[in-house]
């Protein structure tokens, strides 16, 4: 923590609170002897209160124009929970819709919705329910667009997720360069505790052995766990859960499992269907994260100027009680 002033330059007004100890015409006498005056102490000690106070209230008002404050101050946080970097696919197959599973009270099918609503909706549940984790938000397409950074603001995080639903995707889904600009969100920060990248996508991709290894070093260096929520389009979708023992698979999906399946880091597939699949996914998530955690959380500047003003004020509140036994002794 480090005490600074917003305005400093207000500082070079404070040799006037001195003004008060100078000798006025008033003060002078009109007695001839003044050792005939018997002695006055209340006086005296009045006397030396009004000077006190009015250089105290001076000064405190020359202080609090400066804008006294603490600013760079960090608060040890902790609690149980993670570090979550939530990369969610926002290309243009998440627009489709998908059935949800079960039936209305009228025996038809309910309404469809769109994956990128469902996943919306189960998102901005899941970061509700997590107060203490520190979360990040990025969406990747053609290419990864970081919207939120780390932080422990959930409402930031929601207000990320609910941007999502504006506009349509784009058609490609690059993962190799999404899942490297999310690896890159951890580079240089302090290891407080469980760290996880959440991929919430519909797709796969065929990644070149140069990307795979950076993806497998960057994951094994900042030790971050993989979790992916892998949506089915729909029947013709491949099926990851199937055991294939191929270890690239011909399918974008398949491939990229296969390849997750290597890392030398905790990996774990969630394959949904439909929204009450998703639904338990983030379900069990949410019980498998939830570790000790402590950081440093920054704190925005303290102002201390209304303190001083107000210490001005009762300055002036005691010149004020002064006079007013100044006039009552004359009177």
């Amino acid at each position: 923590m480090r005490f600074d002033f917003a305005q400093p330059w207000m500082l070079l007004l404070l040799p006037l609170a001195l003004l008060p100890l100078l000798r006025r015409r008033s003060d002078t006498l009109v007695f001839p002897f003044v050792a005939w005056l018997p002695p006055d102490r209340v006086g005296r000690l009045l006397g030396v209160l009004w000077r006190a106070l009015a250089v105290a209230a001076m000064a405190c008002i020359v202080v609090g124009l400066a804008g006294p404050g603490q600013s760079g101050a960090q608060i040890l946080r902790s609690g149980r929970g993670a570090e979550v970097l939530i990369l969610m696919d926002r290309s243009s197959s998440m627009d489709n819709v998908v059935h949800l599973n079960g039936l209305n009270d009228g025996g038809h099918f309910s309404v469809k919705e769109s994956k990128n609503q469902i996943v919306r909706e189960l998102l901005t549940t899941f970061v509700a329910k997590r107060p203490h984790d520190r979360f990040a938000f990025m969406t990747f397409s053609t290419s990864a667009m970081r919207v939120v950074p780390f932080t422990e603001r959930g409402d930031m995080v929601r207000a990320g997720l609910a941007a999502t639903g504006v506009g349509r995707g784009l058609p490609e889904t690059r993962m190799g360069s999404a899942l490297l600009a999310a690896i890159g969100e951890f580079e240089g920060r302090p290891y407080s505790g469980s760290r996880v990248i959440l991929i919430v996508s519909d797709g796969g991709a065929q990644l070149d052995e140069p990307t795979r290894e950076r993806i497998r070093a960057g994951l094994v260096h900042e030790k971050i766990a993989l979790y992916w929520v892998y949506i089915r389009s729909g029947p013709n979708s491949p099926d990851l859960t199937a055991g294939t023992n191929t270890v690239y698979g011909s399918a974008e999906e398949q491939a990229l499992h296969d390849f997750f399946r290597t890392l030398k880091t905790p990996y774990h597939l969630y394959q949904t269907d439909d929204s009450e699949a998703m639904a338990a996914a983030m379900a069990e998530i949410d019980r498998q994260q939830n570790f000790p955690l402590s950081y440093h959380e920054r704190v925005p500047r303290r102002d201390f100027g209304a303190a001083f003003h107000l210490a001005a004020l009762l300055c002036c509140a005691g010149l004020l009680a002064c006079r007013a036994l100044q006039l009552r002794s004359w009177s």
